[in-house]
């Protein structure tokens, strides 16, 4: 019985490692003078009931019934030299989001690549990683419980079930730093080798990477950079006029650096994990007029353009995570885990304006795995500056007023979910999502609010 509930756990480890968190892993390792390749697959499909602030607005109206579903394949290789060095390739493609219609349209591309990187190097001395890949404040992450469910809850751009309900409902977040505004871009990371500690037998490992701009590959070369402009990878800077600088530049950056560090040690049957993270990265330098008082901008053709300078990009985090196998029977495990991160952002780690606050959230959460069955559920909150800014501009007169908005843009998310684990390849799943925001002033809400709740049942395929 030991070995059957043992089998299950170590099968849920496997099921999820397609989810969010998948590319912690550097290396798959083989034998020396090996190369093996491989095409692994991921796909979910689930029932949906969903009700939110935005499911009937302006004479149209939803059916909270629907179905979410994606699909993933990870083609790519890993290989060793005879002296062993190990290198190899991961690629992930997705499917896209397409317009509502009948059916999918044959004359439309529905697979991109989300991610696509190499690595070499050794268990011993470490690996570099490079291309459009996780950096280490996103590979580090500790302590935010993904691994119930659906797999991925509200970590933005890798849940597949959330994005039925209506985008304005969905709650802004930084808390799970595994979102596409990471790990979709050009970098180069160095992955430390694990260096043992002798007093109480843990291990210190170390990453760190650098990004020179928020753009992945083939994004923003050739044809879409004809000459210094918005349409460039490596835009440094933008001025106001009839260019314009968008909240498109706005969320972009440059020259980001992040790393973190990770202790684990394993005390009285329990497995324990601590990390400490830094991102700091800066944004694309705004040129034009500011604006510091009211009355009217220069030029119309500035309305709508961000009129103030903006912060650089500073996040820490920190986490916490524990995992204690035999609680009530011989092969049960419970993982309980938090993480917080606070600094110069604003949700999806896009830089803040000057002036605005700083954001911070945390989250807590667990997951409980005994035989076949896995319970688990998490709680984040979050506080922003949303969408203040110090000064507007209308469209159309160029008129200069002050922000409207509250300063702070509060949120909130629960999950709850549970599996019934068939095999490694498959598993039904279970799923209650609930979230709030507030912020008086922000038309992006309804009166200053919105709330959304997702009930899914479904089934995630991974091979």
């Amino acid at each position: 019985m030991r070995k059957v509930l043992l089998a299950s756990v170590a099968s849920m480890g496997a099921l999820f490692a397609a989810g969010g968190a998948a590319n912690a892993q550097p290396v798959k390792p083989v034998a020396p003078a090996t190369i093996v390749v491989h095409v692994n697959g991921y796909f979910q499909f689930g029932l949906d009931d969903v009700g939110s602030t935005f499911n009937n607005t302006g004479g149209a109206k939803l059916n909270p019934v629907t179905t979410n579903g994606e699909f993933r394949l990870y083609p790519g290789f890993d290989a060793m030299t005879v002296n062993g060095i190990a290198y190899g390739t991961q690629i992930e493609t997705r499917t896209a989001f397409t317009s509502a219609g009948k059916g999918v349209s044959s004359g439309t591309g529905s697979l991109y690549v989300r991610r696509a990187y190499g690595y070499v190097g050794t268990a011993d001395y470490g690996y570099v990683r490079f291309g459009q890949t996780d950096g280490a404040f996103t590979l580090m992450q500790t302590g935010v419980i993904e691994a119930f469910g659906d797999g991925a809850q509200f970590a933005s751009t890798d849940s597949t079930s959330l994005f039925v309900v209506p985008t304005k409902a969905i709650p802004g977040e930084f808390v799970y730093a595994d979102q596409g505004a990471l790990y979709t871009t050009d970098k180069v990371v160095l992955i430390s080798p694990a260096v043992a500690e002798p007093y109480l037998d843990g291990k210190f490992s170390a990453m760190a990477s650098y990004e020179p701009n928020s753009n992945g590959l083939k994004q923003g070369y050739g044809s879409g950079c004809n000459t210094a402009g918005t349409g460039c990878a490596s835009l440094s800077s933008l001025g106001g006029g009839a260019a314009g600088f968008t909240s498109t530049q706005a969320a972009e950056r440059k020259n980001t650096f992040d790393g973190a560090v990770k202790y684990a040690v394993k005390l009285g049957g329990f497995a324990n994990q601590i990390s400490v993270g830094y991102l700091e990265g800066s944004p694309i330098n705004y040129t034009g007029a500011t604006l510091d008082n009211v009355g009217t901008a220069a030029s119309p053709n500035y309305a709508n353009t961000f009129a103030y300078r903006l912060d650089q990009l500073q996040v820490m985090q920190v986490g916490v995570q524990t995992t204690y196998k035999g609680l009530f029977t011989d092969g049960d495990a419970i993982t309980l885990g938090a993480n917080a991160k606070w600094g110069q952002t604003l949700d999806g780690y896009a830089p803040k304006p000057e002036g605005a606050r700083d954001g911070v959230t945390y989250i807590v959460g667990g997951n409980y795995v005994v035989g076949p069955y896995v319970l688990g559920a998490s709680f984040w909150d979050g506080q922003t500056a949303g969408n203040y800014t110090p000064f507007k501009v209308n469209s159309s007169t160029g008129a200069v007023t002050r922000s409207t908005e509250a300063r702070t843009l509060s949120e909130y998310g629960i999950s709850a979910g549970g599996n019934y684990v068939i095999g490694k390849d498959l598993s039904l799943y279970a799923q209650y999502m609930y979230a709030h925001s507030h912020q008086p002033g922000n038309t992006n809400l309804q009166n200053g609010n919105s709330q959304m709740q997702l009930v899914s049942a479904g089934a995630t395929f991974k091979w």
